[in-house]
């Protein structure tokens, strides 16, 4: 499977830059840059369609400005991810007493999971 989402215009085989997505309730179709994720009920449109795009009599058409460049991490990010990892570590330094005291480590000798925050885990070694 292509990591890159393609139009979803019928035969259109062109990189998705745009998502479409109608508001029924106010019959309004708004345009925007690429959503983070594909839903169900968004159409992802490539340069050229997106550009020709046209709603139904009666129903306004909202484009929010799009970034022409791909979207990549920035250094928030990980900065962010650093800092969660500080964070989830901070307890157990209390709770450990300081650099002096032995790391814990499981019976068979592996590394010991002493925190979690989300999806991130903070794991002693036994030489450490």
């Amino acid at each position: 499977m292509s990591p890159v989402r393609r139009c979803s215009r019928t035969a259109c085989g062109r990189p998705a830059v745009a998502t479409l997505t109608y508001v029924y309730a106010d019959s309004t179709a708004v345009l925007g840059p690429l959503a983070t994720y594909a839903e169900p009920h968004c159409y992802d449109l490539c340069a050229q369609h997106s550009e020709r795009l046209t709603a139904p009599r009666g129903w306004e058409v909202v484009r929010l400005a799009i970034d022409p460049g791909p979207a990549r991490p920035c250094g928030d990010d990980l900065e962010a991810l650093a800092n969660a990892v500080r964070e989830a570590a901070r307890p157990q330094e209390r709770a450990a007493g300081g650099a002096g005291t032995p790391a814990p480590s499981g019976r068979d000798g592996h590394p010991m999971e002493v925190a979690r925050r989300g999806h991130l885990r903070v794991l002693r070694s036994p030489d450490s």
